[in-house]
């Protein structure tokens, strides 16, 4: 049994040695931070799990984001090339029109350089009444009194491998401490780390992260390999 997590720099040193580290359970027993901080730093009044992600973040040898279906979780800066190399050949939009909202979502990120939600939902015209839209915002095709989710969007474009989270916000009271739920801020992989290029195909770069994962847990039913890996 692994050592308990107990700070940022515990979950650090555990992606970096395992590769991959998913934020909940994945249908791998143990294989969570869920499972593997200290009780008193999960869902308690002391800073734990939650607060660690930025940290993590912040150091750069760690990417985040919802990775492993569709749920949260970190991926070793060694493993990043690859994963994204794997995860931008299998494209999760269901439709021709959700994969055009994907396009311009993804579009306004890489031209702004960084989003929030919220920022988003402005530079599409989908922030009624929170502010005009500045001339400098680009253009969308989607219709404003179209009714839009932005969630599942950038859902679909963490798993794929086309954004990453590269901070949280906090909200500050008027001493300065943070409190709240951390807004994330959305910047492509390329943006926050630079050039992820190998020289493996999507497939190569599969079996390799596939081989990883079974060398990791050997007993693991192969139907859960898959679902993690995507």
């Amino acid at each position: 049994m692994k050592d308990c997590l107990k700070s940022s720099t515990d979950v650090e040193e555990r992606c970096l040695q395992m590769g991959f580290l998913p934020f909940f359970r994945c249908g791998i027993p143990g294989f969570s931070i869920e499972e593997m901080i200290a009780p008193e730093y999960w869902f308690t009044d002391e800073e734990g799990a939650w607060e660690w992600k930025g940290p993590v973040i912040r150091e750069g040898h760690c990417a985040y984001g919802k990775f492993f279906n569709r749920k949260a979780g970190f991926v070793s800066w060694e493993w990043l090339p690859d994963w994204v190399n794997y995860r931008r050949s299998r494209l999760l939009a269901p439709n021709e029109d959700a994969a055009a909202l994907d396009d311009v979502v993804l579009q306004t990120i890489e031209v702004e350089g960084s989003a929030t939600i919220q920022e988003l939902r402005r530079m599409l015209g989908f922030a009624r009444g929170r502010g005009r839209r500045r001339p400098t915002d680009p253009e969308s095709e989607i219709p404003e009194d179209e009714k839009v989710s932005l969630d599942p969007i950038l859902t679909r474009l963490q798993m794929e491998g086309r954004l990453v989270i590269a901070d949280f916000e906090y909200n500050t009271d008027r001493h300065g401490n943070p409190y709240g739920w951390g807004v994330a801020r959305y910047m492509t992989p390329e943006a926050l780390y630079g050039p992820l290029t190998i020289d493996r195909t999507p497939d190569e770069s599969h079996v390799r992260i596939h081989d990883h994962f079974r060398e990791l847990f050997p007993d693991a039913p192969e139907s859960r390999l898959t679902k993690l890996i995507g």
